[in-house]
């Protein structure tokens, strides 16, 4: 079953917690050792604050209660961090919870941020700090949070870039929660910024569809009318480039989904 398996193809295109899911399953379907799974659970979560989770699995696969030295000082960093952060960022979460705050501000983000200003002292330092701190989130694991604070983000991005980082992680957080309705929405504002901007180069509109497309399998295989959409998707010309030219491996899923799918 390995032979014919494509994690690791698929792994390229997609941010390192969405590989997480896919670890799982091919441990339980028994595809790999048990051991092999739980190192690269191990790899995968080093360059993520899920420190404790890296701990537990670290303590399950050896058997042992001691942790490498590196892990230890990396949870003291993380938890240092989540301090800094929290402080900083407390006068604008208090501020966004205000319901009566949030019906004043209007399509335009400049206008947002000079409210903010104005009647709040909410300067950029503040703003800023929601951004990393809603990065910081999404790289703990608390996806609901995360996507929840980039929500409260998106009125006051006023960059095209960080705005398109924001569509990604919300898209990336809502999925890791299983909010695939949620998730179906973030993909269509998604594809529509993409096939919208006009400050990637062809080849990073190129290299981002073939990302939204594997992203997309995480949402459409998990939807009542999913299959539909990735068909309508894929065979998009731009799209179809994408794969002929990046993933002809997302053919499988295409064909797959056509063969399923009763409306087609």
């Amino acid at each position: 079953m390995a032979t014919y398996e494509l994690s690791s193809t698929l792994a390229r295109f997609l941010d390192k917690h969405l590989c997480f899911p896919l670890l799982e399953f091919l441990q339980d379907k028994g595809v790999y050792s048990e051991d092999d799974i739980m190192r690269a659970k191990i790899a995968l979560l080093q360059n993520t604050n899920m420190v404790d989770f890296a701990m537990d699995i670290h303590k399950e696969l050896y058997q042992s209660e001691d942790v490498p030295a590196a892990m230890m000082d990396r949870r003291t960093e993380v938890v240092n961090r989540l301090r800094s952060l929290q402080k900083a960022v407390d006068p604008i979460i208090g501020c966004l919870s205000n319901s009566n705050v949030i019906r004043n501000f209007r399509q335009d983000r400049t206008f947002n941020l000079q409210f903010l200003k104005e009647e709040f002292d909410i300067g950029p330092e503040q703003i800023e700090a929601l951004y990393q701190f809603a990065k910081f989130q999404f790289d703990c694991g608390n996806y609901s949070m995360a996507s929840e604070l980039l929500q409260a983000y998106k009125p006051l991005c006023t960059i095209s870039e960080r705005n398109m980082s924001v569509q990604w992680g919300k898209l990336a957080a809502d999925t890791l929660t299983q909010n695939y309705d949620a998730a179906t929405e973030d993909l269509l504002r998604l594809r529509e910024s993409l096939d919208n901007q006009s400050f990637a180069t062809p080849l990073m509109q190129l290299q981002q569809r073939t990302w939204l497309m594997h992203w997309s399998l995480h949402v459409f295989w998990n939807t009542e009318n999913g299959k539909n959409a990735l068909i309508d998707l894929f065979l998009q010309p731009a799209y179809m480039s994408a794969i002929q030219i990046n993933a002809q491996h997302l053919l499988r899923y295409l064909a797959a989904a056509v063969v399923v799918n009763r409306k087609r």
